[in-house]
């Protein structure tokens, strides 16, 4: 089996959270007076890295512990709005079931993602939540050490950029899924150790399970 614990990030990986953000994010805006986004800017969005994003909004550093704190509490009051994507329970159970640890490293609160999983939420051995928009190397450290996994057996999979730059920076694979925040040739550009256009495929990569004809 070649990985021994997969780390996975939430929004966009795990929820479909995108449609949301887009609802929600010139609210944000206005409220923290930053510069709201255009429909037809998304898609460019979408090929930034995090800090070109903040560039691109005029988004403070300073103000980002806000904006997440409030964005958690838009998530916790829309939780009915925010499905899981299909697929991701039989994903779960199947790694869990052929012995691959769970871990969940999220920006969102642990209340809103054990809610968001529901009854999968059961399957994840390591909770480490509210990570900062740059903090997740060292939660990423954190979880790998609590796992007493050799970083080699670890994989970190999720739709961001960042999430693949904090998985080099910890010296573990990162995997990287088509469907979430970020354009896949965004993603591809970083040439990530996994890239998934389909949920079924994730189990096929984390613990060598064929996939069906």
């Amino acid at each position: 089996m070649p990985y021994s614990l997969a780390i996975f990030d939430l929004d966009g990986t795990l929820a479909d959270s995108f449609p949301w953000f887009l609802r929600t994010i010139n609210d944000v805006a206005d409220r923290f007076n930053f510069r709201r986004v255009a429909d037809d800017e998304i898609e460019a969005l979408r090929h930034a890295s995090s800090r070109e994003i903040l560039t691109r909004l005029e988004v403070p550093l300073w103000k980002l512990p806000a904006i997440a704190r409030h964005a958690r509490r838009l998530k916790a009051e829309a939780a009915a709005e925010i499905p899981l994507f299909a697929g991701v329970e039989t994903m779960l159970q199947t790694l869990a079931n052929n012995g691959v640890q769970l871990a969940l490293v999220t920006s969102d609160s642990e209340s809103n993602a054990r809610e968001k999983l529901g009854e999968s939420a059961a399957l994840f051995a390591h909770f480490d939540c509210a990570a900062s928009l740059f903090g997740k190397p060292a939660k990423f450290r954190r979880v790998v050490r609590r796992a007493g996994v050799e970083p080699g057996k670890v994989i970190a999979i999720g739709d961001e950029v960042r999430d693949i730059e904090a998985a080099r920076a910890v010296g573990i694979a990162c995997g990287a899924v088509s469907w979430g925040y970020a354009a896949p040739a965004a993603l591809q550009a970083l040439a990530p150790d996994h890239m998934f256009a389909q949920m079924e495929e994730i189990a096929d990569v984390v613990c060598r399970i064929p996939l069906k004809a």
